[in-house]
């Protein structure tokens, strides 16, 4: 299942990429700074999203490990009962801390982001001018991308 986040960064990124180039034709450096602003907002909540579906999805790995140990513990347990309960015991212990830390990766890459989201601003609120000269040296760039490829 994909994580909203990529749903909804993916198309603040589209919207922000028209905004942009719409601001580009019609020489609105104000639509085109909000677009390149809304297009890396897009992005960062996309990897966002990307991020949590890979921590979702290793942890649904993990878990499927420990579904796979705990199938073979039971066959063991057919042979000798009193080894496989200390095998089972054994998977669920490497199934929990699997899952712990998980659980804890995907807390550091949620602040990360938020951090990483509060510096960006930051700076854009300090370094308006700077910004807006990299949105649209940004956006010259995909201009020249877009255009060679029709090539």
């Amino acid at each position: 299942m994909i994580d909203t986040d990529r749903i909804t960064g993916a198309t603040r990124e589209l919207g922000g990429k028209i905004q942009g180039a719409v601001g580009d034709l019609t020489g609105s450096h104000r639509d085109s700074a909000e677009g390149r602003f809304r297009e890396a907002q897009g992005a960062a909540e996309n990897a966002y999203g990307q991020a949590k579906d890979g921590v979702r999805h290793a942890s649904d790995r993990a878990q499927d490990y420990a579904g796979q140990a705990a199938d073979r513990v039971r066959d063991y347990a057919d042979r000798a009962t009193g080894r496989a309960e200390e095998f089972a015991d054994q998977a669920r212990d490497v199934a929990d801390d699997a899952r712990g830390y998980a659980e804890d990766a995907y807390e550091r890459g949620s602040r990360s982001l938020r951090h990483g989201a509060r510096q960006v601003g930051h700076q854009v609120a300090e370094y308006p001018v700077a910004s807006l000269v990299i949105a649209g040296l940004v956006g010259f760039g995909l201009g020249l991308l877009v255009n060679a490829n029709r090539d």
